[in-house]
């Protein structure tokens, strides 16, 4: 049986705390919950960690965060030797918050390098330090300053980052806002998360699930660190926080 849970991260990924009731736990221990602010491993985005807290003040470790049998089904996976709540007790949720912002300000990173190299996405990784956005690109032509320098002008433009909804019939309408080659956003469920970037999506506009900060401001200093030749039309951009080393 599968569960649904309130995704509550998807409107406001800067809320740290929240409570919850316990709806299941798998045979394996992972903590399912009618709502949560744990965001679970998917588009590239690693799922949030952090701590839930019982009635009795002790404390549950999650290590990870990860979907179910669908993608509205989000399983708190605890740290080993960890205690393991009732169906029906509430929990107070609490993540690691440092750790997802690091990951919303490096995912708002990825979607801004999208606008800088408007090419087709073959894959991508989000992580604390360093990030990556492969491109389908035969012949790069961009150098890590010429990219870098247009990272941080839209950076320091402080554009909004926002997001709205539109229908499966709308997404069919318009195929350029998926940037990725391989991967399609889920359908079928009548609506489609875009996360948009400056005033009217002036900037940007694409489908995601992920969490990202309020303005491109709120990124703070970027660079591309190196730009890889991975295969004969692909090309790997790594983002990193900080600026461009001298050398």
């Amino acid at each position: 049986m599968a569960f649904s849970t309130e995704a509550v991260f998807r409107e406001d990924s800067y809320l740290r705390e929240t409570e919850a009731s316990v709806v299941g736990v798998n045979e394996r221990g992972g903590i399912i919950l009618d709502r949560t602010i744990f965001y679970a491993t998917s588009g590239g985005q690693p799922g949030d960690t952090g701590i839930l807290v019982r009635e009795d003040g002790s404390r549950i470790a999650v290590e990870a965060t990860i979907t179910g049998e669908s993608k509205d089904e989000i399983i708190h996976v605890p740290a080993l030797e960890q205690g393991v709540p009732e169906v029906g007790e509430r929990l107070r949720l609490a993540i690691d918050w440092p750790r997802r912002l690091l990951l919303m300000r490096m995912h708002a990173a990825c979607h801004l390098l999208t606008v800088v190299c408007p090419y087709p996405i073959t894959g991508a990784s989000v992580s604390e330090e360093d990030s990556r956005v492969d491109f389908d690109i035969p012949d790069a032509g961009f150098t890590r300053e010429d990219v870098t320098a247009r990272l941080m002008e839209l950076v320091r433009a402080n554009h909004p980052i926002y997001t709205s909804w539109i229908s499966d019939a709308e997404l069919a309408a318009n195929p350029t806002l998926v940037k990725s080659k391989n991967v399609r956003p889920p359908s079928g469920t009548g609506k489609i998360r875009l996360v948009c970037i400056g005033d009217n999506a002036s900037v940007d506009s694409q489908p995601c699930g992920g969490t990202h900060v309020a303005s491109t401001a709120e990124i703070g200093e970027i660079h591309i660190g190196k730009i890889e030749k991975k295969g004969r039309e692909n090309r790997r951009f790594r983002i990193r926080f900080g600026a461009m080393p001298a050398n």
